[in-house]
């Protein structure tokens, strides 16, 4: 997904935390399908699939692309033109209902994708990264962190834009697709409070990958 909207409303942030809408958005990355495809693929009614494919081209998040006659009737293709991309103030204002089920349908997607990669190959790269950093921060290196990893997806797209253009110079003969997940989330402490604990308990760090 080349594009990315911020959203700074957080009611249509809810709307996008529906589990299926967020299937359906990472379904259609880089590629078209119709609503029967999507209904085959993600397990799901077609009916639902239809309503919630539709409402996500209300939100110009999806694109219809082609129409094409079948037995009958006409089939819709879509693809995705926009990833939401949703600021602080607008997470922040989300239910925490809304924010627990679009975060738990994405950490399933990325299990999905990365027990995938594992098996056909994904990892074998001796640049390819998977770590854990435990950290003890306090407000204003919360504040910082966050900042941080920003900076870091900023400059990832960056750098997907010049791979962008010499994979057009070489006809896309290098092309290689990768995925990037970067996380940063509070932990439960000592005192079963989330982000908070004692230091002699949150020490550690991991890296299984480099």
């Amino acid at each position: 997904m080349k594009h990315y909207r911020d959203i700074t409303d957080p009611a249509l942030a809810k709307a996008l935390a529906h589990p299926l809408r967020t299937r359906i958005l990472s379904a259609l990355e880089d590629r078209t399908a119709s609503p029967s495809e999507l209904a085959d693929e993600l397990g799901a009614p077609l009916g639902v699939v239809s309503y919630h494919v539709r409402r996500l081209a209300a939100l110009r998040f999806l694109k219809l692309v082609k129409r094409v006659p079948r037995r009958g009737a006409v089939e819709h293709y879509y693809t995705a033109v926009a990833g939401p991309h949703i600021t602080e103030a607008a997470w922040g204002a989300t239910p925490t209902i809304a924010k627990q089920a679009m975060v738990s349908t994405v950490l399933a997607d990325i299990g999905r994708r990365a027990g995938d990669a594992v098996s056909t190959g994904g990892f074998e790269d001796a640049r390819s990264h998977i770590s854990r950093s435990p950290l003890i921060l306090d407000p204003e290196g919360w504040a910082a962190a966050s900042k941080e990893l920003d900076a870091m997806l900023t400059r990832l797209k960056e750098i997907e834009a010049q791979s962008a253009e010499r994979l057009t110079r070489n006809d896309h003969a290098d092309e290689r697709r990768a995925e990037a997940v970067v996380m940063l989330f509070g932990t439960l402490g000592s005192d079963g409070a989330v982000g908070r604990g004692q230091r002699d308990t949150a020490q550690g760090h991991s890296r299984s990958a480099r």
